[in-house]
């Protein structure tokens, strides 16, 4: 049967998007908001990573496990909650979370603030013009009025590994959407997606055994966050490997159980490995040939999300490599969209002064992030090796969490830390760290202090309600005063 092709179609549009995750969204949602037109292009669900394969799901299956473990540390609850999980209760309410990957909730709402969607492969075609490739052959022609903005994201990264292409490895998204738990599960990564899976996959049932290159989990943050992490894994029966790097991986057909082989000769046996290794940019096939810049790379952009160089492209959230974080990426959108809007009415409204309107200034001062392993991990601004490195006159404050009244109640055998890094010049926050259960709560605190810059001596005056968590702020600054 012969497909039939249809002709080629040409649109105008204020503003197009390539990528229709919620960083694409967002900044469509911005523009139109300002009164510009729009169109997104998008080749798989509206909605992006996040919703289908990353943020959501992963937190879909961590919740109960969460939830199950603070339970097991409270007086006249725990002898009820230490049956084990019904996993395919988590992911029926999973396949909830995530719509059962069916995105018609996040069409509906880009037809209701007018956004025109193109479903298929797009490609810049020279400056200000994107051509889409439908799913028919169908083929588009966009133009740009003001800017054409890359919205992409990453995908996982493989390693060139002998035997890994025919072993049919996990990656963050057969590991967040995955209906069965494997007996075994070998980690091959220790930063946040490893650490979650790892968490999750052991709470319904799988034997865990993390293989990490490194010295510990989590090494963006402060070495206690990934130290407690690694104890609790380890006291509920996970393998943590450290120091170790895989030299091959063996499938035989592709199917049965699969055999990690280390430098040095050990193996590990499982019947899944997830390879939780890192990102690349969905940049390889989107037509930056055509403008001058290098198919597969990350951009470079100013604080306006404008591609260097440029007075039209730009490039938000993950393809930018600021901060690989969708509230992080949702940021810049909202900024880069202002800024679109802005420089369209002449530019006398664009403001690109630090911590202004137009400028991701938090990229480089305050990102925030919370790893739902259990226990939980948060950090915010600098860690106290960054600040050293970057000059400043640092003091770091330490806090056993055990010293907060709200934690012993919050779990019996509470533990966990807290750290703050202080600019003694200034006496403000650079960073703050929380490693324990139910710290993720605590960090937009945190966030609130090191972006305002408040001085030490007005967060005095900041007083936490008794007894809960945020005590945790009174003891570390009376930790400061000594």
């Amino acid at each position: 049967m012969t497909r039939t092709v249809e002709a080629e179609h040409e649109y105008a549009y204020d503003v197009v998007v390539l990528g229709g995750g919620p960083v694409g969204e967002n900044v469509v949602d911005r523009v139109r908001a300002s009164g510009l037109t729009a169109a997104i292009v998008e080749s798989e669900l509206l909605g992006g990573e996040c919703s289908y394969w990353a943020c959501m799901p992963s937190k879909a299956l961590l919740r109960p496990v969460l939830a199950r473990s603070d339970a097991r540390k409270v007086a006249g609850l725990r002898e009820s909650v230490y049956g084990p999980l019904d996993a395919l209760e988590v992911f029926a309410h999973r396949d909830e979370v995530v719509g059962h990957w069916k995105d018609d909730g996040q069409v509906d709402w880009l037809d209701s603030i007018g956004v025109r969607v193109f479903r298929g492969h797009g490609r810049l075609h020279g400056p200000r013009r994107v051509e889409v490739t439908g799913p028919e052959g169908e083929r588009h022609v966009l133009t740009a009025r003001h800017a054409v903005a890359v919205c992409t994201g990453t995908r996982a990264v493989l390693p060139d590994l002998p035997g890994l292409a025919g072993a049919r490895p996990w990656t963050s998204r057969e590991a967040t959407s995955s209906g069965e738990v494997p007996r075994r599960l070998a980690v091959v990564g220790g930063g946040v997606v490893g650490v979650e899976m790892a968490t999750a996959w052991q709470a319904l049932g799988a034997q865990v055994t993390m293989l990490v290159r490194g010295g510990g989990l989590l090494p963006r943050m402060e070495p206690f966050a990934g130290e407690h992490v690694a104890e609790a894994l380890t006291t509920r029966g996970a393998d943590i490997r450290t120091g170790v790097s895989v030299s091959a991986v063996v499938r035989d057909g592709g199917t049965g159980p699969v055999t990690v082989v280390l430098e040095g000769g050990d193996h590990v046996e499982a019947d899944e490995v997830l390879f939780a290794t890192g990102r690349s940019p969905r940049t390889e096939d989107i037509g930056l040939d055509t403008v001058g810049l290098e198919p597969g790379s990350w951009f470079d952009v100013d604080d306006s999300l404008r591609v260097t160089g440029s007075d039209w492209l730009y490039a938000v959230g993950d393809v930018n490599h600021r901060a690989l974080l969708t509230h992080q990426g949702k940021y810049q959108a909202r900024i880069a969209g202002a800024a679109i809007a802005a420089r369209a009415q002449d530019g006398k409204a664009f403001d690109g002064a630090g911590w202004g309107p137009h400028a991701a200034t938090a990229d480089h001062a305050a990102v925030p992030q919370v790893v739902f392993s259990d226990p939980e991990a948060g950090a915010v601004g600098l860690s106290l090796a960054e600040a050293e490195r970057a000059g400043f006159r640092v003091r770091a404050v330490d806090l056993d969490m055990r010293q907060v009244a709200g934690a012993g109640l919050y779990a019996q055998g509470y533990r966990g830390h807290a750290r703050m890094v202080v600019d003694l010049d200034r006496e403000v926050l650079l960073g703050v760290t929380f490693v324990g259960p139910g710290i993720g709560e605590l960090v937009h605190a945190a966030t609130v202090a090191v972006v305002a810059e408040v001085p030490i001596a007005r967060l005095w005056h900041a007083v936490p309600s008794y007894p809960t968590l945020s005590e945790v702020w009174l003891r570390l600054l009376e930790a400061y005063r000594g």
